[in-house]
């Protein structure tokens, strides 16, 4: 099992981050691996919305099915699955308490089942690179939400 967390802030307040991050379809934004991320159902995004994303990681591509499985004024947590992988991607957001703005922590836990389980100690090499990627991907988005 592999475990990223990255922690930074952002210009804007934590409705609009909360708001826009809900929406896992926006990943296509700010995920450095997502290629395609499309809404499995409709109306709004409430627990239980489903998107189907696919990902190319390390030069393989991955398609894993994701679940909105809480959501709160400063947290969501997307569960997302497939049959070598689970991912739990938490994202907790709260005022900055640097001034205005928000402080942003992104917590994925991947575990790889099966055969895959073999490649664990080189996926946490390549997972966190992505963490770093995502966190400056995901900065730049959200700020220009601020502008």
């Amino acid at each position: 099992m592999t475990n990223v967390s990255r922690t930074f802030d952002v210009r804007p307040q934590p409705a609009v981050v909360i708001d826009y991050l809900k929406d896992f379809g926006n990943a296509e934004q700010w995920d450095p691996g997502t290629e395609s991320c499309t809404r499995q159902d409709s109306g709004p995004v409430q627990v239980g919305s489903t998107w189907h994303n696919v990902s190319k990681i390390a030069g393989v591509t991955t398609e894993l099915t994701y679940t909105l499985q809480h959501l709160t004024d400063d947290t969501i947590t997307l569960v997302g699955h497939n049959d070598t992988a689970r991912s739990v991607d938490t994202i907790t957001v709260v005022p900055s308490p640097d001034g205005p703005g928000s402080r942003i922590t992104y917590e994925a836990e991947i575990r790889l089942k099966g055969a895959a389980k073999v490649a664990d100690p080189v996926m946490k090499i390549v997972f966190e690179k992505i963490g770093s990627d995502t966190a400056d991907d995901m900065t730049t988005v959200l700020n220009r939400l601020a502008d």
